[in-house]
């Protein structure tokens, strides 16, 4: 685990095993009732960006902001495990790994968590950037029925056609960025201070992979079908996010429900930034759509007005 990151409260580290030797260091927040530790509702999966950690879920010293916090007040379980490369396990892979193979050690450490922790109805991924390529390729994984049960997908900061150079370094740094943070005022000053903790280089193998990002993207899209919502902060300026752009980008995803949303008043790293708590409570919200759907046999709704991205078509 980084050593910049401190927890607190209900949040404590845990390492996970993932196989071939492979240790993934991770933050763990579990419900708890009057009388002790309750059994999740589910589990919520935290996948950080770029040159992040699993800290980024923790929110700046402050539990208002922070996810684990908040999700475990309300009854969910949140594992957020730093990626392979980051954390515990860079030493053993210095240079990371590309995404299938990212994806296949999560499955095998979900895998096996799960066989030692209650998971209630199954796992739920929410992630942020690169994060989000993770729970697609996790996603489009799924179909095979190796591991817990995904209910769906929530994530933010990740687009499929770059607004930027595609060359340029998905590395999330401690200090503002017009990439990475957007305005400033989205943000307390402790956030950048809480980041510094956080941040480091990208893996050699995972950074390898930027250029290949839209291909990659359509490759996988069709092969998602669990529940899906993407989020895009008002400031977001990696991907681009206009509404011709967004109806491509869902007409590819092979999911019946695919649901676009706006965060206002936030830059890219919206989970570190004062729209956080806002963020995490939609994101939650749609989760709880997730299940009430699995309850009923159907699709989750769309709300109203619509923010489905084909009905931008």
């Amino acid at each position: 685990m980084t050593e910049g990151h401190r927890t607190t409260g209900r949040v404590r580290r845990i390492t996970l095993d993932a196989g071939d030797g492979i240790a993934l260091s991770a933050l763990l927040a579990e419900p708890v009732a009057a009388d002790g530790a309750m059994p999740p509702r589910s589990v919520i999966v935290a996948l950080h960006g770029g040159g992040m950690r699993a800290g980024y879920f923790d929110g700046p010293g402050q539990p208002p902001t922070s996810l684990l916090e908040l999700a475990a007040r309300l009854g969910w379980t949140v594992l957020a495990p730093d990626r392979p490369g980051y954390g515990g396990s860079a030493d053993r892979l210095p240079e990371g790994l590309p995404l299938a193979e990212q994806a296949a050690v999560l499955r095998t450490a979900l895998r096996r968590y799960a066989d030692r922790r209650p998971v209630g109805s199954g796992c739920f991924l929410a992630a942020h950037s690169y994060g989000g390529k993770l729970a697609l390729a996790m996603a489009a994984q799924s179909a095979d029925g190796d591991g817990p049960h995904l209910i769906g997908a929530d994530i933010s900061g990740l687009g499929h056609r770059w607004a930027v150079d595609h060359l340029a370094p998905e590395r999330a740094g401690p200090y503002p960025s017009r990439l990475h943070w957007g305005p400033l005022r989205c943000y307390e000053p402790a956030a950048f201070r809480h980041a510094a903790g956080l941040a480091g280089p990208m893996p050699a193998r995972e950074a390898a992979e930027l250029a290949c990002w839209p291909e990659t993207f359509d490759a996988l899209a069709p092969r998602v079908r669990v529940p899906l919502r993407l989020t895009f902060a008002e400031h977001e300026r990696w991907w681009r996010h206009d509404r011709a752009t967004l109806a491509d980008m869902a007409s590819r995803i092979g999911s019946r429900t695919v649901m676009l949303d706006r965060q206002p008043g936030a830059g890219h790293n919206i989970s570190l930034g004062l729209a956080a708590r806002a963020y995490h409570l939609r994101l939650l919200g749609f989760l709880e759509d997730c299940l009430a759907s699995e309850a009923i046999g159907g699709p989750v709704p769309s709300p109203v007005p619509a923010t489905t991205a084909r009905e931008a078509q």
